[in-house]
């Protein structure tokens, strides 16, 4: 079946009528699919990389009213934009799209092509191809997580796609599957499949408009597929924080490069490289012993990450004089540290316990 399906344009033809009747039919109504523009697909593409639509709708209708153009998002401070994203996780994504902005508004206009989209940063094949076809109609196949599924299940395909053989082979598959007459609404047609029908562990092959075309599902090894190589082990991390307080204000810091959180603001931070070290709270700040003697254990709890655990506790010192020695920490009013963005677990920790 794999060789007439990529072989043969009269079962191909038929595939692609199935899928795109379907899509028309059963598509989700998402707003940046009314009258597509660069803008609102570029946005849209970047917010739901490593984000599910449910997750991601209310980010993307917030950033639209933020920044309703390009010119508007390339003009924000960089704070600005993590602060609307404060909580969606992979902050790199953010800060990608507002040096992005600013490269369109320097080019005069947005890329019109899959192979000028490549040259914004932050955007990469996927992003490109997803982009070019859905506005401009350029017959560029997608590949995400969604169509590595979808398509690794219709021809069967038992190599891991996860590495260089199975990126490559995955793509070229894409290639060759696609509509050229509707490349657009093909490459979302097969991403809302993956999306809604073939999932990961429970198809609904029942369900599927093109079950008829799928290899895997003829021989019933839809749900072993697709292949995948194991991820690399989740490393643990440790780290202490110190919430400072006084007369209402909070000492906070704005975490450097090459780090989770990249340019979001922290309270003091001691890491310890095990679960049993203890911290040496004193190294921060001009803090007394009495105070720290005195702190309240305002938070304890783990934040899990795609590569990384986290285990966290949050501590309360209240102090008398605003003091610290390090120019990167800075004190800011409540008021002021509801403007900042912060990871979503110190963020938690500042609405629960300390907005009172």
């Amino acid at each position: 079946m794999e060789a007439k399906l990529l072989n043969n344009n009269t079962l191909l033809f038929s595939y692609h009528q199935s899928l795109l009747n379907w899509y028309h039919n059963h598509k989700r109504d998402l707003p940046w699919r009314k009258n597509p523009n660069y803008y609102a697909v570029w946005i849209s593409e970047i917010i739901l990389q490593q984000t599910q639509v449910k997750q991601g709708l209310n980010y993307y209708l917030r950033f639209m009213q933020a920044f309703p153009n390009v010119e508007d998002l390339a003009k924000a401070t960089e704070d600005e934009v993590l602060k609307l994203w404060e909580g969606l996780g992979y902050y790199s994504r953010a800060r990608n799209l507002h040096f992005g902005a600013k490269q369109i508004v320097e080019l005069g206009g947005f890329p019109d092509s899959y192979n000028a989209w490549l040259k914004i940063k932050g955007v990469g094949p996927y992003t490109a191809a997803a982009i070019s076809s859905i506005v401009a109609d350029e017959a560029q196949a997608v590949v995400d997580g969604n169509v590595q599924r979808v398509i690794s299940r219709l021809v069967k395909y038992e190599t891991a796609v996860n590495n260089t053989q199975g990126i490559k082979d995955i793509q070229k598959y894409a290639q060759d599957l696609m509509s050229l007459k509707y490349p657009g609404d093909y490459n979302q047609a097969i991403m809302e499949l993956g999306a809604t029908v073939c999932k990961p562990t429970n198809p609904y092959c029942g369900n599927c408009p093109v079950n008829s075309f799928c290899l895997a599902a003829e021989l019933g090894v839809q749900k072993g597929l697709p292949v995948k190589e194991k991820k690399l082990k989740v490393k643990p991390r440790y780290l202490h924080y110190y919430v400072l307080h006084s007369d209402g204000h909070y000492l906070l810091e704005r975490r450097g490069q090459g780090d989770v959180w990249e340019g979001l603001y922290q309270f003091p931070l001691i890491e310890t490289q095990t679960e049993k070290d203890l911290p040496v709270p004193s190294q921060l700040t001009q803090v007394s012993q009495k105070e720290l003697a005195g702190a309240e254990l305002l938070w304890q709890g783990k934040h899990i990450l795609s590569h990384q655990r986290l285990y966290i506790n949050c501590w309360l010192v209240n102090v008398d004089v605003k003091l610290t020695e390090e120019e990167r920490f800075e004190w800011y009013a409540k008021t002021e540290v509801e403007k900042l963005a912060m990871p979503r677990p110190l963020r938690k920790v500042f609405s629960e316990y300390l907005m009172h």
